[in-house]
């Protein structure tokens, strides 16, 4: 077990020096340089395998939350061949927005950052909030009217909500989790990350919302009560994630990987990389995929369901944090 590490501690000034260099990059910048890894440029050869996962085991995980949908063979494979898991399936990925903000966005235990100055009404039902007009102010009420306006749904999601917590519900002041018993983390999303990764039993996860513009500063995440292994799944649009050592004396210089993520691709952050420094110094605009623009609207020009909700994921990086609590 890894000894208290200080969850307020500042990061190493080499690593904020290298984060502010990617901030401010920019898509042009970002693409021709080569301290970044992007996966899809590496040959195959030089990608490490992860020995403890194998392809029956992704693959059953996969389809079993996908209701039994046949998947690419092909996309299955590439999942367990990168030295962190990848191309986790479009249709995967729908399903996950599906359950996260149709359904689990729709239970008041699951807190956002928005529960701090505003009171958020329900729909009827558990309903999804994509159910109503994004010009409807009756959701969301100011705890104070003085300092905080009233908010559209449009509003809330285009901008204002910025996370949402599932299972340990983290206290991000105290940087703590409650003693009190956590929501249930969502059945689904824990067994197929069991199925994929083994190893961490998911028990809280932080559903972080970017949109361009957006950083996640540098920290590490230390609150848990154990070292198993972070994992990271991201959706939508291209973001820069860096990392750095986690132990390491202020007067040497960082080493930092910086990898280029794209929709689909999963991080496993585990043995020397656990307590790493990381954050997300830019989100890059215009890479969402194809296939993931229009939701929550339909592809199929017949369907008009969500339609005044079209297109809400082409400017949206969505990334599903998810860790064990306790040993």
């Amino acid at each position: 077990m890894q000894p208290p590490l200080d969850p307020h501690e500042k990061p190493p000034e080499s690593l904020k020096a290298l984060y502010k260099r990617y901030q401010k990059a920019d898509a042009v910048t970002l693409e021709a340089d080569d301290s970044i890894v992007c996966l899809d440029a590496l040959p195959s050869e030089s990608w490490r395998r992860v020995d403890r996962f194998t392809t029956s085991d992704v693959q059953q995980a996969l389809r079993a939350f996908h209701r039994g949908a046949e998947l690419r063979e092909s996309s299955v494979n590439a999942f367990v061949e990168a030295y962190e898991s990848k191309d986790i399936p479009v249709a995967v990925q729908q399903q996950l927005l599906s359950y996260t903000f149709h359904r689990d966005l729709s239970i008041d235990q699951h807190k956002t950052n928005v529960h701090f100055h505003h009171d958020i009404s329900y729909p009827f039902d558990r309903r999804s909030f994509f159910d109503y007009d994004p010009s409807r102010t009756d959701f969301l009420t100011p705890k104070d009217s003085v300092t905080h306006k009233q908010l559209s749904l449009g509003q809330f999601f285009n901008r204002r909500l910025r996370w949402l917590t599932l299972g340990g519900q983290y206290d991000w002041t105290a940087k703590q989790y409650p003693n009190e018993r956590p929501p249930t983390f969502p059945a689904e999303l824990g067994d197929l990350l069991q199925g994929v990764f083994p190893e961490t039993r998911a028990e809280a996860a932080i559903v972080n919302l970017y949109s361009p513009g957006d950083v996640l500063s540098l920290h590490r995440d230390v609150s848990e009560f154990c070292d198993r292994g972070l994992i990271s799944l991201s959706i939508g649009c291209d973001g820069v994630f860096m990392l750095g050592g986690a132990h390491q004396r202020p007067e040497e210089p960082s080493k930092c990987l910086a990898i280029r993520l794209r929709s689909g691709d999963a991080v496993y952050m585990t043995g020397p990389s656990r307590y790493a420094w990381h954050g997300v110094p830019q989100i890059i605009a215009h890479t969402c995929p194809t296939a993931l623009q229009a939701w929550p609207a339909s592809m199929a020009a017949e369907d008009t369901t969500y339609e005044q909700w079209r297109n809400w994921m082409a400017s949206k990086r969505i990334n599903l944090n998810v860790r064990q609590m306790y040993q």
